[in-house]
């Protein structure tokens, strides 16, 4: 049968297939081993069964792969944000757009927690940088049959930092009891509540992964001149300026600074641009030490 790899955990690996969407345990087969090959959330497998045990005979090619958190397929990242409690940190929700940008997926922005605090400025700023801005609230109901919408039939998955609700929206979407986390008095900070990569079936049709993980950011394989292609707001202008391989930073003749300079570009925007941009070149740096 073929099915899709729902969750994994301890080298056992919940494969959803069959006409009656079952769940079945399966381990994987040696050979995948031998290859190097290790079977992931969201893979799309072909699967044996054999005294009641499963086995996963085939991994079927990958239309993206992420490394952490260890998941394949996926079609859409959907960033979740608070608009308060805790306040929202646009440092690290550039570092998850470029994320998702490195890997190929693309990024939809999702400001939960409408109901507390008006969002219209966080959303001038990254509508005007060229991407698609949800607004919720996960307690009221608003906004989420737009956001169900969205989601059908895809592959997604949940981004953000603990706190900001993604497990709230994550049962209003399935049903599903999913474990939901409190904020900290003390701190505002969200505490970890998921503890393992897990696809969750949507009534629509469809799959949502709710993890912790994307929120960090590791210099990929990119360079740091050319970091500005995956700022969708630089990438127009960034061929214009005076110099050849401008850095977008120092240089006279900028047209991304002039951009910035006229309000094209949001300053927390062109902030987070040059600290990645220092991380990279840190990073060439150091290698080549």
């Amino acid at each position: 049968m073929d099915g899709i790899i729902v969750k994994g955990i301890g080298g056992f690996y919940y494969v959803r297939a069959g006409g009656d969407n079952h769940i079945y345990e399966c381990k994987a087969r040696g050979i995948f081993r031998k290859d190097r090959i290790t079977p992931t959330v969201g893979d799309r497998v072909e699967i044996s069964l054999s005294d009641g045990k499963g086995s996963i005979e085939k991994i079927y090619p990958r239309t993206s792969l992420l490394i952490r958190p260890p998941v394949a397929n996926i079609d859409t990242i959907i960033i979740v944000v608070a608009a308060a409690e805790p306040e929202p940190n646009t440092e690290i929700i550039d570092k998850m757009l470029l994320n998702a940008a490195i890997a190929g997926i693309e990024p939809i922005i999702c400001i939960n927690k409408t109901d507390i605090k008006n969002a219209d400025e966080l959303t001038a700023v990254y509508e005007q940088a060229g991407y698609r801005v949800l607004k919720v609230s996960a307690r009221d109901g608003i906004g989420t049959d737009e956001l169900n919408s969205v989601l059908k039939g895809r592959i997604s998955a949940f981004a953000g930092i603990s706190g900001v609700g993604k497990s709230s929206l994550l049962n209003k979407l399935t049903g599903v009891d999913a474990k939901t986390g409190s904020i900290s008095d003390k701190i505002l900070r969200g505490k970890h509540t998921t503890r393992h990569v897990e696809l969750y079936e949507l009534k629509d049709g469809g799959y949502i992964l709710d993890t912790p993980g994307f929120g960090s950011f590791e210099p990929a394989d990119i360079k740091a001149d050319g970091l500005w292609r995956y700022f969708p707001e630089m990438s127009d202008v960034g061929d214009a300026c005076r110099f050849r391989g401008c850095s977008h930073i120092n240089e006279p003749g900028c047209e991304v600074k002039n951009k910035l300079l006229t309000g094209g570009i949001a300053q927390s925007r062109y902030r987070s641009y040059v600290e990645i941009y220092n991380i990279l070149k840190e990073k060439k740096e150091w290698e080549k030490k």
